[in-house]
């Protein structure tokens, strides 16, 4: 869910009351991306209909479960599956062609410990996700809304931050990454008021990219025009 790939929306009033972790846009599919979906859907797709889901039933053993929430065209998620094959991935996006690109590169890659969801974030972790089940949650380069008449749509609150405390384990972990430094404070600051959660970071600020997560092209062309990016971790412990 790259910042440079999400629009912003046509006019004012499109959003909710409620929070919502995404703007719908659909895109073209191409034939590639379709065929991934047909192909691969029945085994790796996940649908809110059919409510609080039994990991162990969905990946057929007990593991470790990541979530990540807008993963894109799935590149970087699928890297992690393949690179974690001790744990067990559940990726969430409202991108019907980056749902089909992740498919096609999970298969491609064999991976088999990795499942997603074509829906808004906040009804599958509500509908779907167990509380106190999760070892990471994700959140890699969200929308940063960064108008300031935009900031209460960003998906960092105070109210959201709960909502996944919810959903982690004691001990797991709330991961998020943004290459908007306006938007990395604003998450510190959303992070370290909120209750139950401990920074993992020494100085109380950032942590350095941990090794699971991914260097993007996106991020690699950033670094080598000067762009920085921060990443926040935090650990739940209440």
């Amino acid at each position: 869910m790259s910042d440079q790939q999400n629009p912003q929306p046509e006019k004012e009033g499109v959003y909710l009351r409620q929070i919502r972790s995404f703007v719908k846009r659909e895109g073209r599919l191409t034939k590639g991306q379709a065929r991934a979906i047909e192909a691969n859907w029945p085994s790796m797709g996940l649908s809110v209909d059919n409510g609080m889901l039994d990991f162990s039933q969905v990946f057929g053993r007990q593991a470790p479960v990541v979530l990540e929430i807008g993963f894109g065209m799935g590149k970087s998620l699928v890297e992690m599956a393949a690179a974690e094959p001790d744990k067990d991935f559940i990726g969430i996006e409202v991108h019907r062609p980056g749902i089909g690109a992740c498919l096609a590169d999970a298969e491609a890659a064999g991976i088999k410990n990795l499942r997603v969801f074509e829906h808004d974030a906040v009804e599958v972790l509500a509908q779907c996700i167990p509380d106190a089940s999760l070892a990471r949650m994700q959140l890699y380069f969200p929308d940063p809304w960064h108008k300031s008449r935009h900031h209460k749509r960003r998906i960092v609150q105070p109210e959201f931050a709960q909502k996944v405390r919810q959903k982690l384990a004691i001990g797991g972990v709330w991961h998020m990454a943004t290459d908007w430094e306006n938007y990395a404070e604003h998450m510190l600051e959303v992070m370290s008021q909120a209750e139950g959660y401990k920074n993992q970071s020494a100085s109380q600020d950032y942590v350095p990219r941990p090794d699971f997560r991914p260097l993007t092209k996106f991020e690699q062309r950033g670094h080598r025009l000067g762009h920085g990016v921060w990443d926040l971790m935090f650990e739940r412990i209440a």
